[in-house]
């Protein structure tokens, strides 16, 4: 069941609903590849274990944020996509992100750099 509150302000609302290492990081692999499959995201994830994807996965999408598309196929595919919802949660964190960057600069962070 989507978290419903309470809340003290509207940033407490939003942190609720990308809490955890893995969610912001999967908004942003959505948000820059499009519809992928599990393994795609697994892979542009390195570091989540299988559980931990799914766990947050299921989550997000009971937030609204991911599509989950099933096709009737053997075997199976699954794809996930971002909804209109965790489109403009991606818009909103966007600023954070430019923050982050010039805090990677400014405390000469080393960044990881990932392989489509």
């Amino acid at each position: 069941m989507a978290r419903q509150g309470p809340y003290f302000c509207g940033i407490d609302a939003a942190m609720d609903v990308i809490a955890g290492k893995w969610k912001s990081l999967i908004l942003w692999e959505l948000d820059n590849y499009g519809t992928r499959r599990f393994a795609e995201l697994r892979r542009g994830l390195p570091g989540v274990s299988e559980k931990m994807l799914i766990q947050h996965l299921r989550e997000m999408e009971e937030d609204g944020l991911v599509h989950r598309e099933v096709y009737r196929e053997v075997p199976p595919k699954v794809e996930y996509s971002l909804t209109e919802h965790g489109v403009s949660l991606n818009v909103a964190l966007r600023p954070l992100g430019l923050w982050g960057g010039e805090r990677i600069q400014r405390i000469g962070a080393e960044r990881v750099h990932l392989s489509a």
